[in-house]
């Protein structure tokens, strides 16, 4: 049996991957905020949308030096964490209050950590689907490019990785619960939002690529990959 390489960064980028996406998920997702921009007026949008990007920066700094099988691994043990932190939100705003804690307070932390079953279901699904979509089209990018043109790949894998998580996410959490036209509305304005901070992080993406590719003495290439999801084999 060969022996599985060892990696130095691989386990950091990894954790930092999983803190990411929990933050982005717990703290920002209930806030709110707007900007006015020229010619267009008021803009809404959900702050987390502009930290959860950096899972999909993560994603594809994982497939682009270590491959698919490497990345497949990352992706189960973000849709673990989220699971976890999800019924621990569950129990934590179920279990009844001290006298000590005010009606107000209670309010307050079920407001913050409490999730309905279509948040739930609409999270884990979108990111799911949409980071193994992200992961398998830059690793397909990567063999079509013969490793070239690295922006092409990572941003053409967040084009189809964040479509798919928006077209799942907003529908199945808000459709019934806010306007078909708001519905669209915000999916269309945060899946350019994201898309354009992949854009902008493009020239921190080459660097951290390339130094991990010389720290790390690999720049690995899916060409006999197994790229089924639901396996975690790594040759």
């Amino acid at each position: 049996m060969p022996e599985v390489r060892q990696y130095k960064y691989f386990d950091l980028i990894m954790a930092a991957f999983v803190a990411v996406l929990l933050c982005s998920n717990l703290i920002g997702v209930h806030k709110v905020s707007s900007v006015n921009l020229p010619f267009y007026g008021e803009y809404i949008f959900g702050t987390g949308v502009l930290f959860f990007p950096l899972s999909y920066l993560f994603g594809d700094i994982l497939t682009e030096v270590y491959g698919y099988a490497r990345s497949r691994k990352v992706i189960w043990a973000g849709f673990g964490a989220l699971i976890f932190a999800s019924l621990m939100a569950f129990a934590v705003t179920s279990l009844p209050a001290a006298r000590t804690m005010s009606a107000e307070q209670q309010a307050a932390v079920n407001l913050i950590f409490g999730q309905t079953w279509r948040i739930v279901v609409a999270s884990l699904t979108a990111f799911w689907l949409g980071e193994f979509v992200n992961s398998f089209v830059l690793a397909k990018l990567k063999l079509i490019t013969d490793g070239k043109y690295l922006w092409i790949r990572t941003i053409g894998s967040t084009f189809a990785g964040e479509a798919v998580d928006s077209l799942i996410f907003y529908p199945i959490a808000f459709l019934g619960t806010w306007s078909n036209e708001q519905v669209v509305s915000v999916m269309i304005g945060n899946y350019l939002i994201k898309v354009l901070w992949e854009v902008l992080a493009t020239p921190f993406t080459y660097k951290i690529v390339g130094f991990l590719k010389r720290a790390e003495h690999e720049d690995f290439y899916d060409r006999d990959t197994n790229f089924n999801p639901f396996t975690l084999e790594v040759k």
